[in-house]
C-alpha cells in the first residue's frame, strides 16, 4: 500500500462505550464512556491518562480483542468485529516465540501464509533496518529487552498493517534505551506512515512521538482533550514549544503548577 493509500485509512469511534460486570454482585463497571473521535492514515496518536482511565481497553477494542458495549468502531466504514491482520498490535512485553530465532520470528507470518520465498529480501532488509542482521540466528532469551522489542515491532510492521497499535511498547526499557527506541519506532512508522495509535504513561514520550495526543480522564474513561502537536520531527525535548505542550497536558490532567495564595 502506498503512502497515498495509507492516507485514505479512516478509523472512526462512534459514541463508544465499554462496561464490565463485576465478579461479585450485579454491579456494572463503566470503563469507557462516549468516545467519539475519527483518525486517519499518516497520524500518530498518543493516548495518555492516569491508570484506570481505559487506555488499554480502548486499544484492545480497536484491535478487535474485545467488543464494544455500545456504539461502534469502524475502519473505512467496515465495523470492527474480531481481529484482523490489518490492525497490528505490539504489546508492552515482546511476545516472541522463544523456540524461534530472531529471523524466524520476523518471518513467521509470511511462512504461515505461504509467501516467505517472495518476501525473503524484505525480511533481510528489515533485519538490517533494526540493526539485528548479525543477531538473526539468536534466540529471544539471548537478546536484551530493547533488542527483543525491536524484533516484536519488526514482526508486526513487516506485515504492513493499515493500523499499528502500540500498548506501552517501551515502558519496560531503561531511559536511554527508551529514547533510542522512540526514534526507531518513528523511523519505521515514517517509512510507511499508516495510522499509529500508542498508549503511554509518559507525557514527554507522547509529545515527542505523536502528531496528536488524546488525553483521557477516568471513572469512567472519556476523552478530556485532543491536542494536535505542531512540531517537526525530530523534536527538541527542551524547546519552549515542547514544554508548553507538556504543561498543557499536565493542566488537562489536573497536575498543573498551583499558584500560591
Amino acid at each position: 500500500m502506498t503512502n497515498q493509500e495509507n492516507a485514505k485509512i479512516e478509523l472512526k469511534l462512534d459514541h463508544v462505550y465499554k462496561s464490565f460486570a463485576k465478579k461479585e454482585g450485579k454491579e456494572i463497571l463503566n470503563v469507557i464512556e462516549d468516545i467519539n473521535e475519527t483518525f486517519h492514515g499518516g497520524e500518530f496518536v498518543a493516548i495518555v491518562g492516569q491508570s484506570g482511565c481505559g487506555k488499554s481497553t480502548l486499544l484492545r477494542m480497536i484491535a478487535g480483542f474485545i467488543p464494544v458495549t455500545e456504539g461502534s468502531i469502524t475502519v473505512n466504514g467496515a465495523k470492527v468485529i474480531g481481529t484482523d491482520p490489518n490492525r497490528g498490535m505490539v504489546f508492552q512485553k515482546p511476545t516472541l516465540f522463544p523456540w524461534l530465532t530472531v529471523q524466524q520470528n520476523i518471518e513467521f507470518t509470511f511462512k504461515m501464509r505461504g509467501i516467505l520465498k517472495e518476501n525473503s529480501e524484505k525480511v533481510k532488509d528489515m533485519l538490517n533496518l533494526i540493526g539485528l542482521y548479525e543477531f538473526r540466528n539468536e534466540f529471544p532469551s539471548q537478546l536484551s529487552g530493547g533488542m527483543a522489542q525491536r524484533v516484536a515491532l519488526a514482526r508486526t510492521i513487516i506485515n504492513q498493517p493499515d493500523i499499528l497499535l502500540l500498548d506501552e511498547p517501551l515502558s519496560a526499557l531503561d531511559a536511554f534505551t527508551r529514547m533510542n527506541m522512540q526514534d526507531e519506532v518513528l523511523g519505521l512508522w515514517q517509512m510507511r506512515p499508516q495510522l499509529a495509535i500508542m498508549v503511554t504513561h509518559e507525557i514527554e514520550e507522547a509529545i515527542y512521538m505523536g502528531t496528536k495526543v488524546l488525553v483521557m480522564d477516568k471513572n469512567p474513561g472519556k476523552v478530556q482533550k485532543l491536542i494536535s502537536i505542531d512540531m517537526e520531527y525530530p523534536r527538541n525535548r527542551s524547546s519552549n514549544k515542547f514544554v508548553e505542550y507538556r504543561n498543557e497536558i499536565l493542566e488537562t490532567l489536573h497536575f498543573g503548577v498551583k499558584e500560591e495564595a
